[in-house]
């Protein structure tokens, strides 16, 4: 049996092939965040067929002042929960499950889109925005972990099967993740077990707030290609640290507020990444960045870069792409 057709089952999580939608930003929501008939539609005709096992719902923002961008979805308020559920209940008619990606934006906020002040770890400016942030206090600090809690919760509660934390593409979590953004000289600065604070300290009242048996996802930004950057060394200690803090899967990626490198050619251009991190860590983990060939998913998995291959940009271009994939190997 091909390993992409084989089922992936959890305690907390039963998915029916190894083919996963990672998140990536529509721009359809309203101006306020809320979810409209357009964004349903979208992520229907995506998931028609139930060929993924599960699709990750684009980074929601979890606070007016973590906006990224006007256009982006909300998680911030109780208010979006009954949108929220229809974009779970379209997954779930379509057979699939559905996790939703909740985010702060941090200095990678643009201006006009946030409530107050665009805010970091420390008062350097993004490499893709052009406001100097102001450096978040601790009182800050604790206000926005409870802000990712109170989101969780209400993806749970708008019926979603799991909530994935994003700690990438330069967002907040990334940036005190990453020495580039982070210089920091408290107890949320320094060394990698400083700098990973914030996460274990999200991922312990995120899993308050959802109960045990909630799947909790956390995209990982494993390398940022950058001198003086993340390191797969790094990486590997935090995920470690993250698995006992109680993250389910790992969703790998890289690139500090990039997507892709020009050096990035190959399929699974992030899977020296996620093969390393997988050898460290017994929870799956995903592998996404530039397949567009079934059989390059396929070899992927075999040769034990990742437990779960994520297609998107591939998606983007053909809403029957997973269909051709999975119906090639039947």
């Amino acid at each position: 049996m091909y390993k992409l057709l084989q089922p992936l089952n959890t305690d907390k999580i039963k998915l029916k092939n190894r083919l996963i939608m990672p998140p990536m930003a529509t721009s359809k929501p309203d101006v306020y965040g809320k979810v409209t008939k357009e964004l349903v539609d979208y992520y229907d005709e995506k998931s028609k067929g139930g060929y993924f096992s599960a699709v990750i719902i684009e980074h929601s923002f979890i606070t007016p002042d973590g906006r990224a961008k006007i256009g982006q979805l909300s998680v911030a308020d109780d208010d979006t929960i009954d949108g929220l559920k229809l974009l779970a209940d379209v997954m779930h008619v379509n057979d699939t499950k559905a996790i939703m990606q909740i985010n702060h934006a941090g200095s990678g906020a643009k201006k006009e889109a946030v409530k107050n002040e665009v805010v970091g770890p420390s008062a350097i400016v993004h490499p893709d925005n052009d406001v100097i942030p102001r450096e978040l206090t601790v009182q800050e600090i604790e206000e926005i972990i409870k802000q990712f809690a109170s989101a969780a919760a209400r993806v749970k509660k708008a019926g979603f099967d799991g909530v994935e934390i994003h700690s990438c593409h330069g967002y907040l979590l990334n940036q005190f993740l990453s020495p580039l953004s982070n210089k920091r000289t408290d107890e949320y600065g320094g060394d990698i077990y400083k700098r990973i604070k914030l996460h274990l300290e999200v991922v312990k009242a995120v899993r308050a707030s959802v109960g045990d048996n909630f799947p909790i996802l956390l995209r990982l930004a494993a390398s940022d290609y950058i001198q003086g950057g993340i390191t797969i060394e790094d990486s590997k200690v935090a995920a470690v640290e993250l698995e006992k803090a109680g993250v389910d899967i790992l969703d790998i990626s890289g690139g500090f507020c990039k997507y892709t490198l020009p050096e990035f050619t190959s399929q699974g251009f992030f899977s020296d990444l996620s093969q390393q991190i997988k050898k460290s860590v017994s929870v799956p983990v995903i592998l996404t960045g530039g397949v567009t060939d079934v059989t390059a998913a396929e070899n992927l998995l075999k040769e034990g870069k990742a437990d779960l291959i994520g297609v998107g940009r591939a998606m983007l271009k053909d809403s029957l792409w997973a269909k051709k994939a999975i119906e090639s190997l039947i």
